[in-house]
């Protein structure tokens, strides 16, 4: 047994029993995987390319883009439990609310598929919280937030800010990684949590 309870289930208000628990066992191997991801990205055993509270001041700040929810709660909470981060709180809160937008969008390479190119807001961190947030997580809530809006759009100048900005190759591969599980992770959580209320409302009309 894992020594953390699965994160997606208690993200999504899912008792141990209930229906939606019987939904999520007959995709067992896929419940295990997300939660093998979930602690190999937060839980980590090694820290030196990725500390854990830029984890959580991304995971912060990527889940906040997508809209509030109890993912975007819970990644603020593990944040606050570390020491002396308000002021990066503070930051992030004011960054999400500028980075909000609706994608995905940007340009496809010249061709037939050109047709469906389309605008968006180009994040960048403001001046004003560069000083809290610092070098490495600006490069990273640029480089995250063009992953979620127009992952079209990324090329290798963008990898070169990351490197440019202190981040080492394998941090950039973890943090592709966890910006990847955040968005499959409020998907599935928000999916759940529609999927449990409109069983509870079947049930209450039964």
């Amino acid at each position: 047994m894992m020594a953390t309870k699965d994160i997606i289930d208690t993200l999504a208000g899912i008792e141990p029993g209930s229906a939606l628990d019987a939904i999520r066992a007959r995709r067992l191997q896929a419940r295990e995987n997300a939660q093998k991801s979930y602690l190999s990205l937060f839980e980590p055993i090694d820290v030196s390319d990725f500390s854990l509270v830029e984890r959580a001041a991304i995971a912060a700040f990527v889940t906040g883009l997508h809209g509030e929810s109890p993912v975007a709660a819970f990644y603020r909470e593990k944040l606050a439990a570390n020491v002396d981060v308000a002021a990066l709180l503070a930051a992030i809160q004011v960054e999400i609310k500028r980075g909000q937008t609706s994608g995905p969008y940007g340009a496809f390479p010249a061709g037939p598929l050109s047709i469906e190119n389309k605008a968006g807001l180009i994040y960048r961190v403001s001046a004003e919280r560069k000083r809290d947030l610092g070098t490495r997580l600006v490069a990273a809530f640029e480089h995250a937030h063009l992953l979620v809006f127009r992952p079209r759009d990324a090329a290798s100048a963008d990898m070169k800010a990351l490197l440019a900005a202190g981040w080492s190759s394998t941090g950039i591969v973890t943090f592709s990684q966890l910006v990847a599980f955040l968005s499959f992770q409020v998907r599935v959580v928000t999916g759940l949590r529609v999927l449990g209320a409109s069983l509870r409302h079947t049930a209450a009309g039964a």
